[in-house]
């Protein structure tokens, strides 16, 4: 298959005609209208500095339905601890910017480059993309973003400070789409720490159906 080169027209090629790995298409912007379109069809970036803008949409896809969300014994203990704060949209910039900074295991540097991050704070103030924040005794602790499109929530990023802070996180972003009627967490690429909580691959067919049948619904998120 052919890798795409984008130039300034808003389109993107078929997701199917990606690469093996889910490499689709180089090029570009981030503009917020490019990465609605992006996230509309079950694509995303996902690259670093040392790279052009890369757009993926791989075969399978890593995805969570919310009525699939496995709680541990450990973390519905957390949860009735009452340990944690949790709010929504409080404090975007500073979880974006810990998603960012934030060393990560076995990982050499960050994906999300500075581009990125200023790229998805504008999603946030035309709101589309939002944040769930965990906090204990007033100090930031953990959590995620994403971008909401219908009644998909398309997972980023998630950040933790102190033990289980970003899963607390992860069960109200849950919470908050079963009470919505939110139907998928795309997850985009596997990690164990999402399996082991009920994440499972899902052919790439079987999720853009699931993800145009959200689109296609009210907003999941407030």
């Amino acid at each position: 298959m052919p890798i795409f080169r984008l130039n300034r027209t808003l389109v993107f090629p078929p997701p199917d005609m990606a690469e093996p790995d889910g490499l689709l298409a180089v090029g570009g912007t981030l503009s917020t209208d490019r990465l609605l379109l992006a996230y509309r069809s079950g694509i995303f970036p996902w690259y670093d500095d040392q790279s052009p803008i890369l757009w993926w949409s791989p075969d399978p896809r890593f995805v969570l339905l919310p009525t699939e969300f496995h709680v541990s014994h450990s973390l519905r203990r957390m949860l009735k601890s009452g340990r944690f704060e949790v709010t929504i949209d409080r404090d975007f910039k500073s979880v974006i910017h810990h998603c960012r900074t934030r060393p990560r295991p076995g990982q050499d540097g960050t994906w999300i480059t500075a581009a990125m991050e200023q790229a998805y704070q504008r999603l946030h103030a035309a709101g589309h993309a939002h944040s769930v924040e965990t906090w204990h005794e007033g100090r930031l602790a953990g959590g995620l973003y994403g971008v909401t499109v219908g009644r998909c929530f398309c997972g980023e990023s998630m950040f933790t400070l102190e033990p289980d802070a970003g899963k607390v996180a992860l069960a109200r972003l849950v919470e908050v789409m079963l009470q919505r009627e939110g139907t998928l967490i795309d997850c985009q690429v596997p990690t164990d720490h999402f399996r082991r909580m009920g994440a499972r691959d899902m052919p790439r067919t079987e999720f853009l159906t699931l993800l145009q049948q959200a689109v296609g619904g009210p907003p999941c998120f407030p």
